[in-house]
């Protein structure tokens, strides 16, 4: 489908799952804005790739997404937003009872919180528009969960519920919301990962992805960031305009099991 004529915001997006999708929404004819909380060169040649690739617009806005207002103010420098993709993410690890308290606040505010300002800030965008889209990026972990992984799991718990708010609330709109969840993708991030859990386990390449970090997902392979990024131009399409308030599993069937 074209979505000629519409921009997208996605934040998180110069690097893994949010780039991907920023790059798919561009072919498939959006302009994009994308975000992180760094204002580098090469955070815009990211952006100027993506004109060259596609012939559409793309700009990098920076705005840190553990900030309310910088949140709110990166939706009001794009200008417009048809479709807003609510990314950002950091993960930290630790039993809840030693938890730091900085990184629960970090998570919950990134992880959650910025989706909150910012879809607040989109609707009357889309509203004046009569289209819109929000898909927000939650996780296998939305749906189920594992240990110390407490502010994580409450944070994308908490989107998957606000994704059925807001869907319910522009039910009699041209607006959508829905949460993506997936499992287990190959990003830069993880790729840096295999060779480190290779040494820690003693294990081969394919070894290590197959039972220990793809333990949980069935298919035993990652997903992509093209495939993340063809499931949220779909939401996009005409044929998902009433595909409102639910989550779609990206994760080889973990939330199967």
């Amino acid at each position: 489908m074209s979505l000629q004529g519409k921009t997208a915001v996605i934040t998180g997006s110069n690097s893994g799952i949010g780039l991907g999708i920023a790059r798919e929404l561009a072919k498939a004819g959006a302009n994009v804005v994308l975000n992180s909380f760094t204002d580098r060169d090469e955070d815009h040649a990211i952006a100027d790739e993506i004109s060259r690739d596609t012939g559409t617009t793309a700009r990098y806005i920076k705005a840190d997404m553990s900030k309310g207002d910088e949140c709110r103010a990166l939706i009001e420098q794009a200008g417009a937003c048809d479709i807003l993709v609510n990314n950002a993410g950091i993960q930290f690890v630790s039993p809840i009872d030693e938890f730091p308290a900085d990184k629960w606040d970090a998570i919950i505010a990134i992880n959650m919180s910025s989706a909150f300002h910012t879809t607040a800030a989109a609707l009357p965008m889309m509203r004046a528009a009569g289209w819109g889209r929000v898909v927000n990026i939650a996780s296998a972990h939305g749906l189920t969960a594992s240990p110390y992984k407490s502010a994580y799991i409450a944070a994308k718990h908490g989107v998957v519920g606000m994704t059925k708010t807001v869907a319910l609330e522009t039910a009699e709109e041209p607006i959508t919301c829905n949460a993506i969840c997936p499992g287990y993708v190959l990003t830069p991030l993880v790729e840096e990962q295999i060779p480190n859990t290779m040494k820690e386990y003693g294990m081969e390449r394919e070894e290590v992805i197959r039972n220990v970090m793809l333990a949980r997902q069935p298919s035993k392979e990652f997903a992509t960031v093209e495939q993340m990024g063809g499931t949220c131009v779909f939401l996009c399409s005409d044929a998902a305009a009433q595909i409102t308030g639910t989550t779609i599993s990206v994760d080889g069937g973990w939330t199967a099991l």
